[in-house]
């Protein structure tokens, strides 16, 4: 199969398209999904360039352990081990497993895809989608009629973040760049601060939960803003160095467990459930991926690279 393959670590350009990689075997809780698209995730450049420094004492210290990369999947079941009951060969599904970028990967994270969307579409959801629930939900505990701040709106996450929230009841409040302000009000922030023109820590609106996409806050301005009780919930790094996410990490640490003040920070964990719940909220026109820009698979490495320059505004996806 056709797959992209990384050897090593550096700049987006040393990503290879490898015609003559072997399909992965079918365990027998897994499917085998023939991949019509994907989309890209920060994790994923930072991955290529090992940036922070950290990653490669996950992924390889020389060079990764596995050559395959790629998170978000959408595509076609071809195959179906012995113990699945819920997916057929021929469904159409979306989910999440390593090895994205690639023609097949076999794996048990795969759900029905959402009827009414495209597979470009639905390779936008899977891991910016489950990135904002988890935040909103499980770590932020957003209540209806609450007030949320956004700050990132305007990538992956941010665009799911902005939506999930209003689909919660949430009053959102959106923090981006000038070009990315008439898309926020119009997929339901009921509010934009651009940040260019505006200090969001400087003014007087206060939140219930303020999630920090951006990753760039000063917790110090951004516990002004909030309520009592209220909740920061840091779910991304931003474009910074090493030093700065670690510090970002090691600040979020040190206020909610030695200063218990509520911040988290979080990784999202892949689950099939909430899977299920994002397709239900796109289903019902709660929800929509929003895409920047689609990238045929021979050209991840550029796909990447505008990621990497946080520019995008929403979904970079993959057409595979």
């Amino acid at each position: 199969m056709r797959a992209i393959t990384q050897l090593g670590y550096g700049p987006p350009e040393i990503l290879e398209v490898q015609d003559d990689v072997e399909i992965p075997p079918v365990g027998d809780d897994q499917v085998l999904v023939r991949v019509h698209a994907s989309s890209v995730n920060a994790a994923d450049w930072r991955g290529v360039r090992a940036k922070p420094f950290f990653v490669r004492m996950i992924n390889g210290m020389r060079r990764p352990r596995t050559p395959l990369i790629g998170t978000d999947v959408a595509g076609r079941v071809e195959v179906v081990g012995r113990n699945v009951t819920h997916l057929k060969p021929g469904d159409d599904v979306y989910g999440m497993r390593n090895g994205a970028f690639a023609e097949y990967v076999s794996g048990q994270t795969f759900v029905p895809k959402p009827i009414g969307i495209s597979f470009e579409q639905a390779a936008a959801v899977p891991a910016a989608g489950l990135t904002a629930l988890q935040a909103l939900r499980d770590h932020g505990g957003l209540q209806s009629g609450q007030r949320v701040l956004v700050n990132g709106a305007g990538g992956g996450v941010g665009t799911f973040t902005v939506q999930i929230a209003k689909a919660l009841g949430g009053e959102v409040t959106a923090v981006s760049r000038t070009a990315n302000l008439e898309l926020l009000a119009s997929i339901g922030a009921d509010h934009v601060v651009d940040y260019t023109r505006e200090d969001v820590t400087s003014g007087k609106s206060r939140f219930d939960l303020i999630v920090d996409v951006g990753g760039n806050l000063r917790f110090s301005a951004c516990r002004r803003l909030l309520n009592p009780g209220g909740t920061i919930v840091v779910v991304g790094a931003g474009l910074g160095s090493g030093f700065s996410i670690l510090g970002h990490i090691a600040s979020a640490w040190v206020r909610s467990h030695m200063l218990k003040q509520n911040v988290v920070f979080f990784i999202s964990k892949p689950n099939k459930e909430d899977l299920l719940t994002l397709k239900e909220m796109i289903e019902a026109g709660k929800v929509a991926p929003v895409i920047d820009r689609v990238y045929p698979l021979a050209e991840t490495a550029a796909a990447l690279r505008h990621l990497e320059e946080g520019r995008a505004r929403g979904k970079v996806v993959i057409a595979i």
